[in-house]
């Protein structure tokens, strides 16, 4: 569904490459034929899955599974959100197949800024379907009568801060225009920081008073559940809970990764809604406790969920990080050079980043 935009493929192709290679169907779940593609440039090549993954170069947006992993040469650069911090299993496996990948998520300049990232879509196509949710499990939602809708986002960084200006306008243009034109109380948004959260009684007074609880917190250490599902029974029966963080769960290590917000599914692009009976909870309550619960949202990539605006916007942040991958050998990427990209690509080579984040324990 999240491909890469013709222009982009195009973009590739006028290159010192001999192909770009894009597998049959490609673009198709946005509305794109593949002769659109073709008509980019001459270069543009259709085959198969496994023949885009036997390229030197590949790129995709969404992580790769295992399965797939093993099917790229060794070797080879793959460009991709591995999302290192939360991933240390894959961070091995990409090692071990001796991969030059570079997660896209890392690839930040000197300040640690992210030049890869679509913060505002997370804040927008979140909100906007955690107010769509709300609208149904709130009776009171269109009362005059109703008090302010009461927001609390757990965390105060960009995605806080994204999701802040979006959750005041309940997510919607469109719907805060309605609200306003008919008198109707607007919303309080409250920034809880990861400081506060360790104090249960300070916290159990918060979610008394929440109808739509924000997790965009980025924790320092993502095993350490910052909201107990017991703390749950505090929220109204109606609240909605929203999961921007997006960290997955992996039982593998010791201890688990899991969320930050106990209890709660991880979604996808295709099921990123989860009524209080939804299948999703009876199998995560084999290992997380789940028992009170609330309709909850979460996506692996909150961008997605509307494709087109989220890759153009990609595709032109990655263009010109692509003229270092191809200027250069992966191993002769530099985090001296001159050039500030190029810095910023080998950091986020998995070898020189999981050296860094070693060094700096």
């Amino acid at each position: 569904m999240r491909d890469f935009l013709p222009d982009f493929v195009g973009y590739l192709s006028h290159h010192d490459v001999d192909g770009v290679v894009i597998e049959e169907g490609y673009g198709s779940g946005m509305g794109f034929r593949i002769d659109n593609y073709l008509r980019t440039s001459p270069k543009v090549i259709v085959g198969t899955y496994e023949d885009c993954l036997a390229q030197d170069v590949v790129i995709v947006l969404r992580a790769l599974d295992e399965d797939a992993l093993r099917k790229v040469r060794r070797g080879a650069v793959l460009l991709a959100m591995f999302h290192y911090t939360t991933n240390p299993h894959r961070n091995h496996i990409l090692l071990d197949l001796g991969l030059h990948a570079v997660s896209l998520d890392s690839i930040v300049d000197d300040r640690g800024r992210r030049l890869v990232e679509n913060i505002g879509m997370v804040g927008w196509n979140g909100m906007e379907a955690a107010f769509r949710e709300l609208a149904r499990s709130y009776r009171g939602f269109e009362d005059p009568r109703r008090p302010p809708i009461q927001v609390k986002i757990l965390g105060s960084g960009a995605v806080a801060g994204a999701a802040l200006f979006a959750a005041a306008r309940y997510g919607d243009q469109d719907l805060h225009s309605r609200m306003v034109a008919r008198g109707m109380k607007g919303v309080e948004v409250t920034v809880v920081d990861y400081d506060l959260t360790n104090d249960e009684t300070y916290m159990r007074s918060r979610l008394a008073m929440t109808d739509v609880l924000i997790d965009a917190t980025r924790r320092p250490d993502p095993s350490k559940t910052i909201i107990p599902n017991a703390w749950l029974d505090a929220l109204p029966a109606h609240a909605v809970i929203c999961d921007l963080a997006a960290d997955p769960y992996d039982f593998s290590p010791t201890p688990p990764i899991t969320k930050a917000i106990e209890g709660i599914p991880h979604g996808t692009l295709e099921h990123y809604i989860f009524p209080i009976d939804d299948s999703a909870y009876e199998e995560l309550a084999e290992i997380v406790e789940t028992s009170n619960r609330r309709v909850a949202l979460s996506c692996y990539s909150w961008p997605g969920v509307h494709p087109r605006d989220s890759m153009e916007l990609y595709g032109g942040q990655i263009e010109p990080l692509i003229e270092v991958v191809l200027a250069k050998r992966p191993e002769d990427w530099d985090i001296t050079s001159d050039n500030h990209l190029e810095r910023s690509v080998a950091r986020a080579e998995v070898a020189r980043w999981h050296h860094m984040s070693n060094l700096s324990r």
